[in-house]
């Protein structure tokens, strides 16, 4: 019996679309995805796959401001303004040893930054490295207890740190380096390898500075692939922005430098040309303690500044988040900060730091009318000018610092009220008292 034309036709036409469809969604027919661009399941959103609009030109600067808000230092500002140009959805890290109380640096600072990140429409991960705190010999080496105080203490403490700048905890990602490293898809060994493999000896022995080693020491070898596996999370997790203090600057230039080599785990643009990760540097804050030395040469005033950094090992020289008012009170009364010195006064770069350069408007300075009365100073020129003209006592800047930051750590010593984080809290008190 004849077949209908129509009918033939008909058909056809399905046939036809029912086999374009098939081939246009077959996984052979696909890029393959990069192992970068694989999230961890259980931590990570999948990036974003389809080329995204272009923004508008307003919010390109919005958002490169908040991201620059605050850097000491971007790697580079123009392949930023590129990437945002572009409409990439861009991704950030930052690492963090599990080496003990975390201060305001690590928290506040650090934090602040990636509520910055946030702000910005930035996808933020902290990454929990576990392994790095065994090579650096952090809590006797024990592996187990690194990594139950990774997530016990060590996220909580940047949840609750993201709180206190007023970020959203809920938003971050938390990645334990060993589940990275564990993740088939991420060929994490291999490309540490492969950074390796494309930087000097010489180059890694320079580099052991970021884990806190002098240059020219002797070391176990395991520190001297630290830099590359720094460098490697970067490739495997898949970011576009590096972030850390400035401390660790010279293992982000590493990944920067190899970056456009890497065959394993190249980080891409959109278009699928190799690019470099940025790494944005957050300035360190000094410790509370005198230096060794002073009063310190102006030629040697940068180094004095490296030297006064806060140190977990100087309790004294740091505020930890959750400390008790009567603890920052305390610490701060016996903080080094020198009648009329403007310059390498610790006391005044933390008012900079964590008043102002956290967000405040004003700070508020209680006293007596014999001791002039209260003031409020509206930005931190106008709190060292006071300060070098002798109308602002040392003890009533400590004060008023004091006070701030007593209320500006409230949330972080709620969150540890909770009795499983007191106990993760006193847990790793007791390992680094």
């Amino acid at each position: 019996m004849p077949i209908d034309p129509r009918v033939a036709k008909l058909v056809k036409a399905t046939v036809c679309k029912t086999v374009y469809r098939w081939f246009e969604s077959s996984p052979w027919d696909q890029p393959a995805r990069d192992a970068a661009a694989r999230p961890l399941e259980r931590h990570m959103p999948p990036p974003t796959m389809s080329t995204p609009p272009s923004p508008a030109a307003p919010d390109i600067a919005r958002r490169a401001a908040l991201i620059e808000r605050n850097l000491a230092e971007l790697l580079t500002r123009e392949e930023l303004l590129g990437l945002l140009t572009a409409g990439e959805p861009l991704r950030h890290y930052i690492g963090y040893e599990i080496s003990g109380r975390v201060h305001l640096g690590g928290g506040l600072v650090l934090m602040a930054k990636v509520r910055d990140f946030q702000e910005a429409g930035v996808d933020c991960t902290v990454l929990l490295a576990d392994w790095h705190t065994w090579i650096n010999d952090k809590l006797g080496g024990d592996r187990d207890r690194i990594r139950r105080l990774a997530l016990a203490y060590y996220g909580e403490a940047m949840r609750a740190s993201l709180l206190c700048v007023g970020g959203d905890p809920d938003a971050l990602h938390l990645v334990l380096a060993s589940d990275l490293y564990a993740d088939p898809a991420r060929d994490y060994w291999a490309t540490m390898i492969e950074v390796a493999k494309h930087t000097s000896v010489a180059r890694m022995q320079r580099s052991v500075t970021i884990l806190g080693r002098r240059e020219g020491e002797q070391h176990d070898f395991a520190k001297l692939i630290y830099p590359a596996m720094q460098a490697a999370d970067i490739f495997a997790l898949g970011v576009h922005i590096a972030h850390a203090g400035m401390d660790q600057r010279k293992a982000h230039v590493i990944a920067r430098d190899v970056a456009t080599r890497m065959r394993i785990n190249p980080l891409h643009d959109a278009a699928g040309t190799a690019i470099k990760p940025l790494a944005a540097h957050s300035a360190l804050l000094p410790g509370l303690l005198k230096p060794d030395r002073w009063p310190v040469p102006p030629e040697e005033r940068a180094e004095a500044l490296a030297a006064m950094k806060m140190s977990k090992s100087k309790p004294r020289s740091a505020v930890f988040i959750h400390d008790s008012p009567d603890e920052i009170r305390a610490k701060l009364r016996g903080a080094f900060c020198p009648p009329g010195e403007v310059e390498l006064n610790p006391v005044l770069d933390w008012i900079e730091q964590l008043c102002f350069g956290l967000g405040d408007t004003a700070l508020r300075v209680e006293r007596t009318p014999d001791h002039g009365g209260p003031v409020t100073f509206s930005s931190v020129r106008e709190v060292r000018e006071a300060y070098a003209s002798g109308s602002l006592h040392p003890m009533d800047a400590k004060a008023a610092l004091a006070d701030r930051l007593i209320d500006r750590l409230e949330p972080a010593r709620r969150h540890f009220a909770d009795a499983g984080r007191a106990a993760a809290l006193a847990e790793m008190e007791s390992l680094t008292a």
